[in-house]
């Protein structure tokens, strides 16, 4: 088996370092745009710029080239897309354009796309329509909590490939299902998406209540009303609500929510503190896709006439029309209701 990953940044790194423990030399292929990213990979061993620290095998093949990294591989072999949600779109259509066979492909990014609040597989859906050229091509999500430092070092985690294809997702547990990486499979792609899209703004929610010292009891609630509003949405959309009890969903979000390695636990941490959100992201370094789709989420949840006060006050917040303060004080102030 053959995996390439498009994209070195963290994640993409830290899943081309547990694929390549375990597969065949030169088996597994890490992409990037930028050769002097992979010349300084091949001098120091790590990527320093997005994982400091990780030592990288040698058996890992660096390429520059596009076309290369995705004509290497065959029909049974894996190509699995590490770039951001913003970049799904665009790395796709030219995936699509050099394919010569049917490929299976996973994407690693978790959001919606902001201009559309479409999900993932329906951005991939939209691509595969004007590019595929009649070719069969197998999809999937593969998500769940995991801080890409730890993935890297080989720590344990547990993820899930969401895909209707049964052949998919069997693929990707053959490249990822090795030592400390537990690969579970799922054919509820919206469920999936969703909940790592959601949990993303709720753990900007539970950074600012911690920011604000507001306690553990208030960041117990805004969790468990928070996956309130996922599941709900899930529902909504034609998922399972069940899935957002497993890996993808309650697991993930708890990670997001509360571990310090979180960018979006640490968006809402410094808009507690006062920041402008300008400043916080330069000062992130990275992205953080809380707040690149929390507004793609609430237009969801409003075209689908489903209640999201959470998700609601946080585009506020983010937006700059309403205070972290304020939006809490909005929130304890709504009406009494049944808890279903």
């Amino acid at each position: 088996m053959r995996v390439t990953l498009l994209g070195a940044g963290s994640w993409g790194t830290a899943m081309a370092a547990q694929a390549a423990r375990y597969l065949n030399d030169g088996a597994v292929c890490l992409w990037s745009r930028d050769p002097d990213q992979l010349d300084q990979i091949r001098n120091t061993g790590q990527n320093a710029a997005y994982l400091s620290g990780v030592a990288l095998s040698k058996n890992l093949d660096l390429e520059s080239s596009l076309e290369r990294a995705v004509t290497r591989l065959s029909q049974e072999d894996l190509l699995v897309i590490a770039t951001p949600m913003s970049g799904l779109s665009e790395t796709v259509a030219k995936v699509l354009q050099l394919a010569k066979h049917p490929l299976n492909i996973i994407w690693l990014c978790k959001g919606l796309e902001p201009n559309t609040a479409l999900l993932p597989h329906q951005v991939v859906a939209r691509e595969d329509q004007l590019h595929s050229h009649g070719l069969q091509h197998a999809y999937g999500a593969l998500s769940g909590p995991s801080f890409a430092q730890e993935v890297g070092k080989g720590m344990p985690c547990a993820l899930t490939v969401a895909s209707q294809s049964k052949s998919l997702c069997e693929i990707v547990q053959g490249a990822f299902h090795h030592g400390n990486m537990r690969i579970y499979a799922s054919d509820d792609l919206i469920g999936v998406e969703l909940g790592g899209a959601i949990k993303n703004v709720l753990a900007i929610a539970a950074g600012i209540g911690d920011g604000l010292d507001l306690g553990l009891n208030a960041r117990a609630a805004v969790l468990t009303r928070g996956l309130a509003e996922m599941m709900r949405l899930v529902k909504a959309a034609g998922g399972r609500s069940e899935t957002c009890m497993g890996l993808t969903g309650v697991g993930d979000l708890i990670l997001t929510a509360t571990g310090d390695l979180s960018r979006n636990r640490r968006v809402g941490l410094a808009l507690a503190a006062g920041k402008p959100l300008s400043e916080v992201l330069s000062n992130l370094g990275h992205v953080a896709e809380g707040v690149l789709c929390a507004s793609a989420v609430n237009s969801l949840a409003n075209r689908l006439d489903v209640e999201m006060p959470i998700t609601a006050m946080m585009v506020q917040v983010l937006s700059g029309t309403l205070d972290p303060k304020e939006a809490v004080k909005k929130l304890m102030g709504r009406d009494p209701k049944i808890e279903a």
